[in-house]
Formats: C-alpha cells, sequence, structure tokens
C-alpha cells in the first residue's frame, strides 16, 4: 500500500476535485472499521462484515460530495479551535494608566533611583507586593462591568509608611472588590519613598500634592468615566489611611500652584474611607505613639469635611486603634458626619482579603455605609 500523504485543508474547493485529492493520490480510505468515517460505533451503519457501509460505497458517483458534507464541519471545526490555540485572547480590558503630573512633578526633589519591587529579602512583609522609588505618580484605572456601574468611583492610597507602596494588598485587590459592587477604582501610585529630609514621624508632605491632583483628574474625567462628579471618593489603608484623611480635610487648601485647567476643578473628595491609619496621633520618636487621647497638632477638620468612615483593629500593633477613635471623636464634636468599627482581632495590613475574623467584614459594612450615604445606585452589591 502507498504510503499515506499528509493531508491539507482547503479553504476553496471542488468536491469533485476534492473526491480526485482524496481517493487519487494514495491515500488510505481508513479500511480498518474502527477508523471509518460514520462507523458503527460512533452512530453509523456497518454490513455483517463489520465494515462501514460508507467504505463499501467510496466508489460510487456521488461519494465525494456526501463525504465533503460529512467532515467539512469538523475541518471548520478545528480551523477555529486552531486559531483559538494560536491566538491570544485577552479576557478583560487592560486597565488605564495615567500620569498624575502633565510634567516635572511639584514639590519633588532627590535621587531615587529607579522604580522597583521589592525582593523577598528587603520587602516589609511577605504578603504584598512593595514598590518604591516612584519618581513619576500615576493613577491606574480599573472600571466595573457596565452593567453594574453605580457611578461612584473611589481614589485608592495603598500604605507602606511613607516608604513603600503595598501595590497589590491594598491597592489592585481593592479595586476589584470595589469593582464587584458596581464601583470605578483608581490606584494612586504616589511618590515614595520619604525624599530626604522628610522626618519619619510626621508623615511624608509630597503624598498629600499627588492625592489633590489625582481628585481632580478623576473628576475631570467623570463624564468619560460614566461617573458622577459628586460621588467621587478617597479610601486609604496604613499611611495611606492618613493620605485619605488629609486630602478630606486640606480641601480647602491646595498644597502646590495650580498647573492647568484640572487643577480649577475641586480636590474635594465627596467622602473618606481610612482603614487602619496612622499619623493621625503624634508620634515621638518615630513608631511612638504619644498623647494616644488627642489628635496629631497638624490634624485639621475644616467645615464641609466630607463624610468620613473607620476601620481599625484592637490588637493593632503598628498603628494603635487610637488613631481612628480620636479621629472619630474629633469628626463627631465638628457635626461631620463619621461611622467607626473597631474589631477585636486583625492586626495590621488585613486589606479586603477574607479571613476567619470578623475584621473581614468590614467590606460589607462600607458598602452599606456609602449606600446610606447616598453614594451608589441599585447596582451597588455588598461584596
Amino acid at each position: 500500500m502507498a504510503e499515506r500523504s499528509d493531508f491539507y485543508v482547503y479553504v476553496h474547493v471542488n468536491p469533485r476535485d476534492f473526491e480526485e485529492f482524496y481517493y487519487g493520490k494514495g491515500c488510505e480510505v481508513f479500511p480498518d472499521h474502527r477508523n471509518a468515517v460514520g462507523d458503527a460505533g460512533h452512530g453509523g451503519a456497518a454490513d455483517n462484515a463489520g465494515v462501514s457501509r460508507e467504505v463499501m460505497e467510496a466508489g460510487n458517483p456521488g461519494y465525494g460530495e456526501k463525504l465533503l458534507a460529512q467532515i467539512w464541519p469538523a475541518c471548520w471545526l478545528s480551523l477555529f479551535v486552531g486559531l483559538i490555540l494560536v491566538c491570544p485572547v485577552k479576557g478583560a480590558v487592560d486597565p488605564l494608566v495615567l500620569p498624575v503630573w502633565p510634567g516635572a512633578v511639584p514639590g519633588d526633589y532627590g535621587t531615587m533611583g529607579p522604580e522597583r519591587v521589592r525582593g523577598p529579602s528587603e520587602a516589609p512583609t511577605r504578603n504584598a507586593k512593595w514598590i518604591t522609588g516612584v519618581t513619576k505618580p500615576t493613577i491606574t484605572v480599573f472600571r466595573p462591568a457596565k452593567d453594574k456601574n453605580t457611578g461612584a468611583a473611589i481614589l485608592i492610597c495603598p500604605g507602606g509608611g511613607y516608604w513603600n507602596l503595598a501595590w497589590d494588598l491594598e491597592g489592585e485587590e481593592v479595586a476589584a472588590w470595589l469593582n464587584t459592587a458596581g464601583l470605578t477604582g483608581a490606584v494612586l501610585k504616589y511618590r515614595v519613598p520619604r525624599r530626604p529630609g522628610q522626618p519619619e514621624p510626621l508623615p511624608a508632605p509630597g503624598p498629600l500634592l499627588d492625592a489633590q491632583r489625582a481628585v481632580s483628574l478623576v473628576r475631570s474625567r467623570a463624564a468619560e468615566w460614566r461617573i458622577e462628579p459628586n460621588r467621587i471618593g478617597i479610601l486609604g489603608f496604613s499611611a495611606g489611611g492618613h493620605l485619605a484623611v488629609a486630602t478630606a480635610t486640606h480641601f480647602d487648601q491646595r498644597a502646590y500652584e495650580p498647573i492647568d485647567e484640572i487643577d480649577k476643578i475641586s480636590c474635594r473628595p465627596d467622602f473618606a474611607i481610612a482603614v487602619y491609619p496612622g499619623y493621625l496621633i503624634e508620634q515621638h520618636p518615630a513608631g511612638v505613639e504619644i498623647n494616644k487621647d488627642v489628635l496629631a497638632p497638624y490634624i485639621r477638620i475644616p467645615t464641609e469635611t466630607p463624610p468620613v468612615f473607620l476601620v481599625h483593629a484592637s490588637d493593632d500593633t503598628m498603628a494603635g486603634a487610637e488613631n481612628s477613635v480620636v479621629m472619630y471623636l474629633a469628626l463627631k464634636r465638628a457635626n461631620v458626619a463619621t461611622e467607626l468599627h473597631v474589631y477585636a482581632h486583625g492586626g495590621h495590613g488585613f486589606g479586603v482579603r477574607k479571613r476567619s475574623l470578623p475584621c473581614s467584614t468590614w467590606t460589607d459594612r462600607c458598602i452599606a455605609w456609602l449606600q446610606n450615604q447616598g453614594m451608589l445606585g441599585t447596582n451597588a452589591q455588598a461584596k
């Protein structure tokens, strides 16, 4: 028997030409009934010898057309599957990344080196992707599905002591959670680490500029991103929690000279969420909190401070729960709408990851609070 030749699929083919090709080029026509087209084991009819009738009829006029009609759908299916395997398919649209500043970064100085992710040996913890060396602040925008969009957006400030950014734990994962609830999440990559000469007991001053500009930037894109300009908030963790509070309480004092039309748009967030925030009570030396019953002297609460939601764990040894408790009492005295949740256990840095502890439910409480504040539409879901 002749050696079986390779088989190729030709898209444009005449049935008669196909018949001539298939039977005239030395191709074996599957004489073994186990491989015959339409064999009895796969729904085809066979004679008493166990050989498929299709094989017996191979020499009959019109058989090529019949065979082509049977195998042509399979050829197309094979081609389709092959394209799926060969061509990359993107499951979701990549998030939009925008620079916060159009050119030089105001108030920045010093040589920081290239932006990088800290390796395991130098990372503060092993449960997060820690970014440092940021000299070009950006926002990375994650948008919800159109049918879930509530019209609200939140600027997300990861923590890291103003030295680093917990990019996944307190950034990307937070945006993903917000998306499931129908909110747009914009993760702020603000300048870190601290610049030379910035004392560690105090919050670094530069990130406030980045956050104020970012709020105005998000608001300037409200129509394009299908969000309401009066439903844009800020959410931060740890040092980022302080940054969220600072942005919510310094909207009337822009920390840099206006650069362009975007800076003419309000930088006041419509609400603020601070999760295990630090730097709200005084430190001396760095890391040692003193005067735990009063706010740090650099914290202010002006008129028209937006509503604030605070979350903390009592066993937090990095930033004591007093930070949130004292802030809550000060906001209450200033007649600012505020809500406080202090959990018995949770420590520091739990983000939005689900755990067996009650502190993991803060996300549900937060969505309910936002709904009560009128910040969400009917599509809001607690996740």
